[in-house]
């Protein structure tokens, strides 16, 4: 889920705000390549209408929040997992795009200022894994009109996922010819930052653009899939463009 301002007033009738938005990245062609190329990016929100907009980070996953206790934020949480071809790594086995489900939990330290946020999703096919982010991000807005968000953040995988992402079968290896085999294990596996901002163009429309750097440590670090035809810096920058719609049932 993309940072939404607040652009629409609450609706003391039935109903949904529904933010429907597209845009469009240019980053790392699967995690640890070090050629990048552009790709389409869909963003999706939804809340109640008698409830204001809340305040999202470029990398939070589509949620919605289910528990509030205080400053504490709980519930659902979805992302879309990227893919690796076997013409990006030649002789080593796919990796298939996929769908994350599982939970968020977020704590407004500062209401609306600053939020410290986990996600605990797994893949929905057997071979995807398990990941765990963290974040920490400070909310600043500039008049009415521009949000500016930042903050670090954290990841880790289980031995499923690295496996997956960057593992490679002694075959593998074999038919690759330059690859060594590598078999990883769980652990952190990136450390980064994000920063994003938002201009409200109207009160139903927003313009995001924003920057993801993430570092790849411990053993995603080094597969040779980075090491020998990869890069543990992946950085990537967006645009997009969203508007809410009220519908009333």
């Amino acid at each position: 889920m993309l940072p939404q301002v607040p652009t629409v007033s609450a609706d003391p009738n039935p109903g949904w705000i529904v933010t429907l938005g597209a845009g469009t990245e240019f980053g790392p062609t699967f995690e640890g390549s070090g050629d990048s190329d552009f790709s389409f990016v869909p963003n999706f929100d939804i809340r109640r209408a008698n409830q204001p907009a809340g305040l999202s980070a470029p990398d939070d996953s589509i949620d919605f929040t289910v528990l509030e206790l205080g400053g504490l934020e709980i519930g659902p949480a979805a992302n879309i997992r990227g893919s690796r071809s076997h013409s990006d790594v030649h002789g080593v086995h796919e990796v298939n795009w996929s769908v994350d489900v599982g939970a968020f939990a977020q704590y407004w330290v500062i209401d609306n200022r600053l939020r410290v946020r986990a996600e605990a999703r797994q893949g929905v096919q057997s071979d995807d894994g398990f990941v765990a982010d963290l974040a920490i991000d400070w909310f600043q807005p500039f008049g009415d009109k521009f949000l500016l968000s930042a903050g670090p953040r954290a990841s880790f995988a289980d031995g499923t996922y690295m496996e997956n992402s960057f593992g490679i079968s002694p075959g593998e290896a074999l038919a690759n010819g330059s690859l060594s085999a590598f078999s990883p294990d769980a652990g952190f596996k990136s450390v980064g930052f994000v920063v994003g901002a938002t201009y409200q163009i109207n009160p139903k429309t927003s313009l995001l653009v924003y920057d993801k750097y993430n570092r790849l440590v411990g053993d995603a670090a080094d597969s040779p899939i980075v090491t020998d035809i990869g890069t543990p810096d992946q950085n990537t920058i967006g645009i997009v463009l969203s508007r809410s719609f009220h519908i009333g049932f």
